[in-house]
């Protein structure tokens, strides 16, 4: 093979392809050369951007080329340039033997694109991420508390505590047990309400007055109740 005849048909095939973007950067020994790629919305303020540079080795096309890559821009901590020079290197590989400029710089634009589309999926979902935590927050913030038994529990106790409650029931306790019974009965109107109670629930004693003689059947005189004394005896009357 001929690899300079190779080296300088692929160059002049290449300046017409990125002409005005292709930067010769030296001739001899051997070519090298730099050629821009960019992402997808690089040119509206955004993406990702670097050059490939290449350098001719004595058999090329039969062995790689040498490759960098240079002037990065919002790589930053997002990408690794070691990323694409191993892709480029496994790329080209596959294409020893044949000239492989063209080919290369195809597959570091796809990759630079495939790299912000991933990169643009993750801030939106981290954006999103936020949002949806923020609105978590903020809902909980109105809901407050979920409230159990045991919370219940513990409030009511705490709150009776705050108020003063215990104490209070407390004294009154003491103070019922001083009461009189007037004061009691005057206090409770339940006590009112039993009694009526027994005045009205129709149980009362019934006397069945066939358990007594007829007045009429009995034998008593007036004469001896004329005599009768009460709280004498017989014999003190005679």
């Amino acid at each position: 093979m001929d690899y300079q005849y190779e080296q300088t048909s692929e160059i002049e095939a290449l300046d017409s392809i990125y002409y005005g973007d292709m930067q010769t950067l030296q001739n001899k020994p051997y070519h090298k050369f730099s050629i821009p790629i960019k992402s997808e919305g690089f040119d509206d303020g955004d993406g990702l951007a670097c050059h490939l540079v290449f350098t001719y080795t004595p058999k090329y096309p039969e062995e790689l080329p040498i490759i960098e890559v240079t002037n990065e821009e919002n790589f930053e901590d997002v990408v690794d340039k070691n990323e694409i020079l191993k892709h480029l290197m496994e790329q080209g590989k596959e294409n020893l033997g044949m000239v492989m400029v063209f080919t290369l710089v195809s597959a570091g634009q796809e990759w630079l694109n495939e790299k912000w589309d991933f990169i643009k999926k993750q801030r939106e979902e981290q954006i999103l991420a936020k949002k949806r935590a923020d609105e978590a927050a903020e809902l909980k913030r109105f809901e407050g508390t979920r409230v159990t038994v045991e919370s219940f529990l513990a409030w009511r106790k705490q709150f009776e505590i705050d108020m003063g409650i215990p104490a209070k029931r407390e004294k009154e306790s003491k103070d019922k047990t001083k009461l009189t019974g007037r004061e009691l009965f005057l206090r409770d109107t339940t006590l009112n309400e039993s009694d009526l109670k027994f005045l009205d629930d129709g149980d009362a004693v019934k006397v069945d007055e066939s358990l007594f003689q007829d007045l009429d059947d009995l034998d008593i005189s007036d004469e001896d109740d004329d005599d009768y004394i009460p709280g004498q005896s017989d014999s003190e009357s005679d």
